[in-house]
């Protein structure tokens, strides 16, 4: 992909529900893919409870509300890590960038096109939920993740993301990551309930793009404020993500 000089991929990561592992996901699957070769821009797009940058230890000098005043491009506001990607924060621990209005959303999602001429993936760690800012940059994506556990309220909230994304998207590429499962099998039995549902109520089933374990490393990388790749390479959400990532590649 980095051969070309068409503009990057826009890849989004979404959760009807929050809790799930969203921007561990988002970390993991930007330095897996770094790692791979791509230049990778993660964008911290939870617009109300940003932090990737909690979860790095880092203390940005700018964030998203400079690229939608204007004041930067995107690629102008972010900042390197040490991994081998790219971030674009977000606001932590402000809700300032919440309940933007169309006009907003529109201008984001322009800056992000932009952005995506100057890398290979442009990776939106999006809020749970299903506001407009959400749907808007999901359905912008070239794929959407969802992302969803063995519980079955968040198997029904991502039932609810799917349902939306293809009434605003008709026809999108969408896949499923079943996060934090007790091991693949059950990760896949997770993901057949949610395809099943999809295909009798929706009228086509959904792709499982991966399975990622139950780690108890994972807590721990986020308490370190490192990359889980970092930290603990061969564990096996790492290795999971590394397959994602694999699979996304191909």
């Amino acid at each position: 992909m980095t051969a070309t000089a068409r503009p990057g991929r826009l890849l989004a990561i979404a959760s009807g529900k929050g809790g799930v592992g969203k921007t561990v996901l988002a970390i993991g699957l930007a330095q897996g893919l770094a790692q791979a070769g791509e230049r990778v821009l993660l964008v911290d797009a939870d617009l109300g409870l940003a932090n990737v940058d909690v979860q790095l230890g880092l203390d940005p000098r700018h964030d998203l509300s400079d690229v939608l005043s204007g004041r930067l491009t995107a690629a102008e506001a972010a900042l390197r890590h040490e991994a081998g990607f790219a971030i674009l924060p977000g606001r932590s621990g402000s809700g300032a960038l919440a309940g933007l209005d169309a006009a907003a959303v529109a201008r984001l999602e322009a800056a992000l096109r932009d952005a995506a001429a100057g890398f290979d993936t442009v990776l939106l760690d999006l809020g749970a939920g299903l506001d407009l800012a959400v749907r808007r940059l999901a359905a912008a994506a070239d794929l959407l993740l969802v992302l969803a556990t063995e519980e079955p309220t968040s198997l029904t909230d991502a039932y609810a993301v799917l349902k939306l994304h293809r009434r605003d998207r008709p026809g999108a590429a969408a896949r499923v990551v079943i996060n934090q499962a007790t091991d693949r099998a059950g990760g896949e039995r997770t993901w057949r309930t949610l395809d099943q549902a999809c295909a009798r109520f929706l009228g086509a089933g959904v792709p499982l793009a991966g399975v990622i374990r139950r780690d108890p490393r994972v807590p721990e990388a986020i308490r370190r404020q490192s990359p889980l790749l970092t930290r603990h390479p061969g564990c096996p959400a790492a290795q999971d993500i590394a397959a994602l990532v694999r699979g996304l590649m191909a």
